[in-house]
Parts: C-alpha cells; sequence; structure tokens
C-alpha cells in the first residue's frame, strides 16, 4: 500500500529556517527544488533567486566558478530580508550536464574560455531554459519578483513567461584569482551586467 505523501517539509539551515518544495519536471525526468521563507505574499515582490546546479561549486567549492558563494549569498540574502524564494533548477553546467562540463572544463584547461569550450563541444553557450522555473513560481503564488541576478537573459526569459521582474538586484559574490577569466568572459561574451571594479 502507497501513501499521499506531499513532496514539502521543514528546512533548517544555517542561515534559518526554510520550506523546501520539490518539483518534479516530466518533460526531462528531474525533480527541481524551491526553497521558501516566511510568506510569499507582499507586500513588495518577492526576493528571488533561480540558482542552477552546479556539483563542482556548490559541493565541492571548486573556485573555477561563483556558483558555491552566490548559492550562499542568496540564502543569507533571503534570510536578512526575512522572506523570499530560492529555486534550485537541476540544469548543471548552464544546461549541457555533468560529463560535457567536465569535458568543457578540459578545454578550458587548455586555453579555450567557458563560452567557446561548450561550443567546440557541439554544445550551445547557455542551453538553460527557465521556463521551468516560471512554472514553479506559478505554482508556488509566486508573480513578481526581485531577482537576485547578474544574467539578462535569467531576466528575459522569466518575462517571456509571465513572471514580471520589478526589481534586478546584483549579486557579486565568490571573486577570486581562480575565477577572474570565468567571470570576464560571462560579462565580454555573455553581457552579464557586473561593473569590472567588482572583479578587482
Amino acid at each position: 500500500m502507497t501513501i499521499d505523501v506531499p513532496s514539502s517539509a521543514k528546512l533548517p539551515t544555517k542561515f534559518g529556517l526554510f520550506d523546501i518544495h520539490v518539483h518534479h519536471e516530466e518533460k526531462t525526468g528531474l525533480d527541481h527544488v524551491a526553497l521558501m521563507m516566511g510568506s510569499m505574499g507582499g507586500p513588495d515582490p518577492v526576493l528571488l533567486r533561480v540558482h542552477s546546479e552546479c556539483l563542482t561549486g556548490d559541493a565541492f567549492t571548486s573556485l573555477r566558478c561563483d556558483c558555491g558563494p552566490q548559492l550562499d549569498a542568496a540564502l543569507s540574502a533571503i534570510a536578512t530580508n526575512g522572506y523570499g524564494c530560492l529555486l534550485y533548477l537541476r540544469q548543471e553546467g548552464r544546461g549541457i550536464g555533468l560529463h560535457a562540463k567536465i569535458q568543457a572544463y578540459h578545454l578550458q584547461d587548455r586555453g579555450a574560455d567557458t563560452l567557446d569550450a561548450n561550443l567546440m563541444l557541439g554544445h550551445p553557450a547557455d542551453g538553460r531554459d527557465y521556463g521551468i522555473a516560471a512554472i514553479m513560481l506559478s505554482d508556488l503564488g509566486i508573480d513578481s519578483v526581485a531577482l537576485l541576478t547578474n544574467n539578462p537573459d535569467k531576466v528575459k526569459q522569466l518575462e517571456k513567461h509571465g513572471i514580471e521582474v520589478a526589481k534586478k538586484v546584483p549579486l557579486i559574490a565568490g571573486v577570486g584569482e581562480e575565477n577572474l577569466d570565468y567571470l570576464q568572459t560571462k560579462i565580454r561574451r555573455m553581457g552579464h551586467t557586473i561593473n569590472s571594479s567588482d572583479l578587482e
């Protein structure tokens, strides 16, 4: 006999107490996560971070990227704000998967930048689709957000899918010698809004 149990629970963290909700995406078979603190009813737009999975940065504290520090900074910002939401999307390696991402690292070790490495492997520079984020937000009753991001494509995609980005909040964290080229490529070739002074 099976019982119908909601895929949600309380999740105490070092940043405070969150509610965790799991959203299963039928198309890909992947489970995505929403972490929520406080009420999503406003009156201000919900402070939101849409974070793509990065095993190397989030779990193994890799210095090649800024993902792990951005994850911590976003959860800290939500806790300081008193309410907000973090979506953790299973879109490793900008959507190309872990195996291809490590292959891209290999090419980067030989001089390719983060964008060209993906292209050399036959993948898009950024293959992420934020439609699933919009579906999750709709299910959670969130339609207006203050988005923690430096990525203009994330804003564009969410708005295309009916989510109002009332405010864009920069998220600069984890800048260091090991990821300077990576961050400069995101500014120069992917349009990320990071001030050069933040990389000094």
